[in-house]
């Protein structure tokens, strides 16, 4: 009985051993992705919700290299030369699906553990349906596209675990919204890099963090749309979505929380 229990005891701890390592190596793993000592690898699956234009999906896919330019150019914008394309992504799919991703939950612990489990699942059978290798990449972005249901209007939202390696964003796609559907997903992979929004509760851009060019003059029109802050600030209280991943920047409060520029000095307390 006792050799039975030593066993049972041995292999318990021999479980939670490999739990604690795994952990512990996919925290390393997580931080290493903001060293930047090597590209960051992005997949992004796509995930068909009913009907969609398959000249859009083209459309979509052909510009995924504009947009590794784009956070190159970027990067170098913070001095980091070090590498020519520092985010590189592989495009998955698309998996035609029956339902979208499981929506937020609300702060209780048992709506967070079910809404855990519930995106695995669903990420699961998305991976296995495109054949998409989860553990080859740094950051895994989910974008749910469906068709326009009014015309002149275009819906996005995303969601992602801060600091975490899964990010869902939902778009209606046509041919007009694809660079906007890229826009979407910047956002929700830099969530996964550790980067926090740079909009208030009303969706406008935080003055000075949700700019580009903070120290511009005159400083509006802005040039640029911050990636975090989803919109372009033309003036105080005057925004408009980004037209063209061209339009796409990254401001320096982002850029400290992704590891392209060195953190704030700390302001002296006074005495």
């Amino acid at each position: 009985m006792r050799t039975a229990s030593r066993i049972r005891l041995a292999i318990l701890v021999g479980l939670l051993a490999i739990t604690v390592l795994w952990a512990l190596h996919d925290i390393y793993s997580r931080r290493a992705r903001t060293e930047w000592e090597r590209p960051v690898s992005v997949a992004v699956a796509l995930v068909q919700l009913g009907p969609v234009d398959q000249s859009a999906l083209d459309a979509l896919r052909a510009r995924f290299p504009a947009l590794e330019a784009r956070f190159a150019s970027e990067y170098h914008r913070y001095g980091r030369g070090q590498l020519a394309r520092p985010v590189t992504f592989t495009v998955y799919g698309p998996v035609n699906v029956d339902r979208s991703a499981p929506d937020d939950p609300d702060a209780s612990i048992p709506s967070l553990a079910q809404h855990a489990y519930d995106l695995w699942r669903w990420t699961r059978a998305v991976d296995e349906g495109s054949a998409l290798p989860a553990r080859d990449f740094d950051s895994r972005i989910y974008l749910v596209v469906r068709a326009p249901r009014d015309r002149g209007r275009q819906w996005v939202e995303g969601s992602s675990e801060l600091g975490g390696r899964v990010g869902v964003a939902r778009v209606e796609l046509d041919v007009s919204a694809v660079d906007l559907a890229l826009f979407v997903v910047s956002h929700e992979f830099l969530h996964t890099l550790g980067a926090s929004d740079k909009y208030d509760v009303t969706g406008r851009a935080l003055i000075p963090d949700g700019l580009v060019e903070p120290d511009r003059i005159p400083r509006f029109p802005q040039r640029y749309a911050e990636v975090m802050a989803r919109n372009l600030v033309l003036a105080p209280g005057d925004e408009r979505p980004p037209e063209s991943i061209a339009e796409l920047g990254v401001g320096i409060a982002t850029a400290r929380e992704i590891g392209w520029a060195p953190q704030a000095p700390a302001t002296p307390q006074g005495r």
